[in-house]
């Protein structure tokens, strides 16, 4: 049936405005001005964001599968030692769906391209919220439990989770005037609360000594996490391996389609060890820990949610403002956040 449609065609990087170019694609770019069914009817050829938005969507189906499965299995209503699990989990969706539907809709114009990536960048800043509520709950070693750093934890991730959010989408407006500083912002943006949110793991992992360093099986796929995450950082900073061989890699093996698939396998694995460590450390921490209340598990989540929103429509405003004057295509590249503009 796809043979009867007219899919849209494909450009090369000189055919396409400044503002969609990606460093070393030479080819397999999209209309910068396609419709919302071009968009969708390009997810059936082959474009070098082809993979990028499968490589998303597909596991988001995964994550789903396994709410799911926590949700109908547990007595999550009555348990709120599950609600960490949730709240990871649902995040575990929301971040796959929303980089995926950016990178779908991107190239509809220069405005929804940045306000399609002010949504994935909310949706990775609840991802981090996600992975610090379960690592308060089931992950933080047994000599930190009920310290000060512990009840401070949580408040200071969802601090962090309003400037990744904030920082992530001013980076968008600093690339216009140097893409470099532009990359470095938003690599910032996401870099400060991963390493912050790792804390408890990292000092369990590397640094704890004897007693009470929550030593057990679950370590393993800790490491195994860590190490994917490390990879996929280091795939979208440094643009391999299609930096070395530029318009070699511009529709399957480029350094975002390896950044997705490594970041989703990661997750799996860290998925794997949150739920391990719920289970086998459970009788302890529900007699010393701290309590699991809604305000520091959905609450916090909710809050998080309405904060990052508010952020996205506070950058989105100028955009949206240009938009109702009736600007069209060459307006829109005079615009601060599309002249000259380059990013991943």
């Amino acid at each position: 049936m796809l043979s009867l449609i007219k899919l849209p065609r494909v450009f090369t990087i000189n055919q396409v405005p400044k503002v969609f170019h990606e460093d070393s694609i030479i080819s397999g770019y999209r209309h910068p001005r396609s419709s919302a069914i071009d968009c969708i009817l390009s997810l059936f050829q082959l474009t070098n964001e082809t993979l990028n938005i499968w490589t998303h969507f597909l596991p988001t189906w995964y994550f789903l599968w396994k709410l799911l499965t926590v949700v109908l299995m547990r007595d999550v209503w009555r348990d709120s030692f599950t609600w960490p699990l949730l709240v990871f989990l649902m995040s575990c969706c929301v971040y796959p769906l929303a980089s995926s539907c950016a990178h779908t809709f991107s190239t509809m114009s220069t405005r929804a391209r940045h306000i399609c990536f002010f949504f994935d960048y909310g949706a990775l800043s609840l991802y981090s919220l996600g992975s610090a509520i379960t690592y308060s709950a089931y992950v933080i070693p047994d000599k930190w439990v009920n310290s000060l750093f512990h009840q401070y934890y949580i408040p200071i991730a969802v601090v962090n989770t309003v400037i990744c959010t904030a920082l992530a989408c001013y980076s968008r407006f600093s690339e216009c005037k140097s893409p470099k500083f532009g990359k470095f912002l938003r690599i910032l943006a996401f870099a400060l609360p991963y390493l912050f949110d790792n804390i408890p793991l990292f000092y369990r992992l590397f640094l704890c000594v004897g007693e009470g360093c929550t030593d057990n099986d679950t370590n393993a796929l800790h490491h195994t996490h860590i190490a994917l995450a490390f990879l996929t950082a280091f795939l979208f900073a440094t643009h391999l391996p299609e930096r070395l061989a530029p318009g070699s890699f511009d529709y399957i093996g480029h350094s975002h389609q390896l950044f997705h698939v490594f970041g989703i396998i990661g997750t799996h694995f860290q998925m794997e060890a949150i739920e391990q460590d719920m289970v086998t450390r459970r009788p302890w921490l529900l007699t010393y820990s701290l309590p699991i209340t809604f305000s520091n598990t959905l609450g916090a989540a909710l809050l998080s949610v309405t904060l990052s929103l508010g952020i996205i429509f506070l950058f989105s405003l100028p955009l949206l403002w240009s938009a109702t004057r009736g600007e069209h295509t060459e307006k829109t590249q005079s615009h601060p956040i599309a002249k000259g503009c380059q990013y991943h």
